[in-house]
């Protein structure tokens, strides 16, 4: 079965906020388990890779909000 999404040609104009929203969200949820698994992440600076160790990592977790 293939099926077929059609996507408009002003999907970006007319959801980019909601889209944005979800991209940061995935972002931080990505950062948050690298994070909490004490694994490095790779960020691009002056022109090069470097890696961010995991107590460096600029994320906060929503569960510390209490």
């Amino acid at each position: 079965m293939n099926a077929r999404i059609r996507i408009s040609k002003d999907l970006f104009r007319v959801h980019g906020k909601e889209i944005e929203g979800i991209l940061r969200r995935a972002v931080r949820h990505a950062l948050l388990d690298h994070k909490r698994a004490g694994n490095p992440v790779a960020s691009w600076k002056d022109g090069k890779v470097v890696l961010i160790q995991p107590e460096d990592i600029p994320v906060e977790d929503p569960l510390d909000d209490n």
